[in-house]
């Protein structure tokens, strides 16, 4: 392992300023317009699924949009791909970040997560203060009528046979148990944490974390953008886990909105970084990658503003199409949840309104949506 990352002490400020202005710039400008904008959350939830296929494209793997897509609804046309349920990995931390507080990521409790290795301990301890707190709701009177119906209980059944069964099924669920935790006849059986195959198991992972998260609260008092470019510099250096490369871009952006620069979006870094160059993503010098990070938070932001203005634009022409419909209509509907998806297939229209796949391409006609596959079969629909 290496001893650590440094810092460039003094930072290269000739040659990032101009590009940490037009990061700060951008941002800032992306930020203020999904605030008072009424497809912000259609955007967002938009951004998800094209971040997690950027994420995939950096590392020379191809995760079509629509795949993706149709994969998280549970409706896919093929078997997925290895590649495809990374990118669904991927989507699914995006969206478990974006929806908790800011600080959480960061936190000690949220790396955990993120790693998965905080769950269990999670809901262990969510279940035992549950049931304190039932305990504390429930009174005397009603432990007291508790103990009297466990007294009726223990003296009504008679039929012994009956009893015998619920034994015999508890302890079949007890071994079953026992199996599926590695025990076998009361012992343990001895299993490695992780496959050697798989893992070096000289990483130390929990030791690399450290130093990471040592490097980013000596950002505190850099701007938000170079510290987030910081972050993600130091975690390719450090390599805190074997692999999973993007969480260092997701932890960037969850950075930049701990710190409130982006207070009202999680930025997409994997979409930004693919607008560079690859013979430019990765420089030898430090400064160097530092000022692609920067670049990559401001080709970000300007793409996203694009985007945003573009389906807001879509969605005031589709809009029109809603005047003169009656109240009970289901196309007001359907234009909100087109803008959450980049595609939507006719069977995701019908689970999501609660109609029929025949009535939702017959909304589809009538809203005159964009056909994005070129299929006969298996098409798909979206605002591009």
């Amino acid at each position: 392992m290496q001893s650590g990352y440094e810092i460039p002490d003094p930072l290269p400020w000739t040659h990032i300023a101009g590009r940490l202005a037009a990061a700060e710039d951008a941002l800032a400008r992306l930020d203020e317009r999904l605030a008072k904008s009424p497809i912000r959350d259609g955007w967002i939830a938009r951004t998800h699924f094209t971040d997690a296929c950027a994420s995939l494209w950096l590392e020379g793997e191809l995760v079509h949009l629509d795949d993706l897509v149709l994969h998280d609804a549970g409706m896919d046309i093929r078997a997925p791909t290895h590649e495809l349920t990374r990118a669904h990995a991927v989507l699914r931390t995006r969206r478990r970040i974006a929806a908790a507080n800011p600080d959480w990521a960061l936190s000690a409790a949220g790396l955990a997560g993120l790693r998965g290795r905080g769950g269990q301990g999670d809901r262990e301890a969510e279940r035992l203060n549950r049931s304190e707190e039932e305990d504390e709701a429930r009174g005397p009177e009603d432990e007291d009528s508790d103990a009297d119906t466990g007294e009726a209980f223990r003296v009504a059944p008679t039929d012994h046979r009956l009893a015998d069964v619920f034994a015999a099924v508890d302890a079949a669920i007890a071994q079953a148990d026992r199996t599926l935790a590695g025990e076998s006849n009361g012992r343990r059986q001895p299993q490695p944490e992780r496959d050697p195959l798989v893992y070096d198991l000289d990483w130390d992972e929990d030791e690399r974390l450290d130093a990471w998260r040592t490097v980013v609260d000596q950002t505190r008092n850099l701007p938000p953008t170079l510290a987030s470019a910081i972050a993600a510099d130091a975690w390719a250096a450090i390599e805190p886990l074997q692999h999973t490369p993007w969480l260092a871009r997701l932890l960037g952006a969850s950075l930049l909105r701990e710190r409130g620069k982006a207070r009202m979006h999680l930025p997409c870094l994997h979409e930004g970084l693919k607008a560079i160059p690859r013979e430019r993503r990765r420089p030898a010098d430090r400064a160097g990658r530092l000022a692609v990070q920067l670049e990559a938070i401001a080709a970000a932001a300007a793409a996203g503003l694009k985007d945003h203005d573009r389906w807001l634009t879509a969605r005031t022409l589709l809009a029109r199409k809603l005047d003169g419909r009656r109240s009970t209509s289901s196309l007001p509907a359907l234009l909100d949840y087109v803008l959450t998806r980049p595609i939507v297939s006719a069977g995701m229209i019908a689970e999501e309104l609660e109609i029929t796949p025949r009535a939702a391409q017959d909304l589809v006609g009538k809203l005159g949506l964009r056909e994005a596959t070129g299929r006969g079969r298996y098409r798909a629909w979206g605002v591009v």
